[in-house]
C-alpha cells in the first residue's frame, strides 16, 4: 500500500503539473490570443452595420406604408364627395 506521505506527494506533484501545463502553451504562442479579439471586433462591427442598415430599411418601409395609407384616406373622401 502507498503510505500517506507518498500519496500526498504524488497528489501534489500531479496538481502542480496540471497547474503549470497551460503556462508553456501560453508562452509559446502569444499572437493568436490577440488575433481572435480583432476578428471578433471586426465581426461585431459588421453585425452592427448590418443591423443599422436593416433598421433604416424597415423605417423607410414603414414610412412608405404610412404615406400610402394617408393618401388612401384622402382619396376616399374625395371620391365620396364626387358621387
Amino acid at each position: 500500500m502507498i503510505s500517506r506521505v507518498a500519496h500526498l506527494r504524488l497528489a501534489t506533484l500531479i496538481s502542480v503539473v496540471i497547474g503549470i501545463s497551460p503556462i508553456p502553451a501560453i508562452a509559446a504562442d502569444p499572437a493568436p490570443a490577440s488575433a481572435p479579439a480583432a476578428a471578433t471586433e471586426a465581426a461585431s462591427t459588421d453585425k452592427a452595420t448590418e443591423q443599422k442598415a436593416k433598421k433604416a430599411a424597415k423605417k423607410d418601409k414603414k414610412a412608405e406604408k404610412k404615406s400610402k395609407k394617408k393618401s388612401k384616406k384622402k382619396a376616399k373622401p374625395a371620391s365620396d364627395a364626387a358621387t
